[in-house]
């Protein structure tokens, strides 16, 4: 770490601006900070390397080469340094497969992007939770359901506002309450945040697993879905779920829309914060507007 630690580069798409490149041995090496006051704890770089361990030999994630907590008092931050995995940003590659007017190979990418959240769909955990420590211990999640989560999130919407979101939120969890599982859940699966072979399409790397917790089922296919609406990458995300863990296209599609909601409402309550909130705010006034979760104002 000392010799990557003398020349990182900031890496586009990093989150909050802690992940860099580096370089250690003469390897190419990404180091993820970790701030003494990382609202996961001081476990943080150690859940992160579980989870990546965990999920090694399913879905490509690089190797673990050092991990260390953060040193409170000193204001030194922890790491997590991994190593360097080849591939484009799939947000990159799906911009030019749209202007391109790739069609089919949105559905290959996509189909890619699906058999990732399927796999991950696949892997069961006990209950729903918050991962607490380099065993995977559970932590709770909020005990609400989604409508009163919505009305907790949006206290400042109007009564008429919440209201019409309310109905839509009821639906959504009554939808969700018919799968009675849990499983892992990356939580923050899209293009941005793998890489992808720009020949292939393949992806080659599942990036940024802070998120990651035991959850629902279909919560990974409605974030690839959440912003993602070409019908060729729709298309293929569905039918690669579909082909592994069974069901139907519609079906997975109403699933997803419903368990995302709890995102974008969480999203939604911080308009103002960025681009990307500002964004799932104006979705989900749509949503209650409309009634109708597959809502799309842009």
């Amino acid at each position: 770490m000392d010799d990557a630690g003398s020349s990182l580069t900031p890496l586009a798409g990093g989150w909050s601006g802690r992940t860099f490149l580096g370089e250690a041995g003469g390897e190419r090496v990404v180091v993820r900070l970790y701030p003494p006051d990382d609202p996961r704890g001081p476990e943080a770089p150690e859940v992160d390397q579980a989870v990546l361990h965990l999920v090694r030999g399913l879905l490509p994630v690089p190797d673990v080469l050092e991990v260390r907590r953060p040193r409170p008092g000193t204001g030194e931050p922890g790491l997590l340094v991994t190593g360097w995995l080849p591939g484009e940003r799939g947000d990159v590659v799906v911009g030019r497969l749209e202007g391109e007017e790739d069609a089919d190979g949105l559905r290959r990418l996509g189909g890619s992007m699906g058999t990732v959240a399927a796999t991950l769909a696949g892997m069961p955990v006990r209950r729903p939770g918050t991962f607490l420590d380099a065993e995977l211990a559970l932590g709770d999640l909020p005990d609400v359901d989604l409508p009163e989560w919505a009305d907790h999130r949006l206290a400042g919407w109007s009564s008429e506002e919440r209201g019409a979101l309310a109905e839509v939120a009821r639906d959504a969890q009554d939808l969700l309450d018919t799968v009675g599982r849990a499983s892992l859940v990356h939580s923050d699966l899209n293009p941005k945040n793998v890489l992808v072979g720009p020949g292939s399409l393949v992806v080659t790397a599942v990036l940024d697993w802070e998120f990651a917790h035991a959850g629902h089922p279909w919560t990974d296919v409605g974030n690839l879905l959440r912003f993602e609406r070409h019908p060729a990458y729709v298309e293929g995300v569905l039918a690669a779920w579909t082909g592994l863990r069974g069901g139907t296209a519609e079906d997975l599609l109403d699933g997803a829309r419903a368990a995302d909601l709890w995102a974008l409402v969480d999203l939604a309550a911080r308009a103002g914060d960025n681009p990307v909130a500002d964004r799932a705010a104006v979705l989900v006034r749509a949503v209650a507007d409309s009634g109708d979760l597959h809502a799309w104002p842009f």
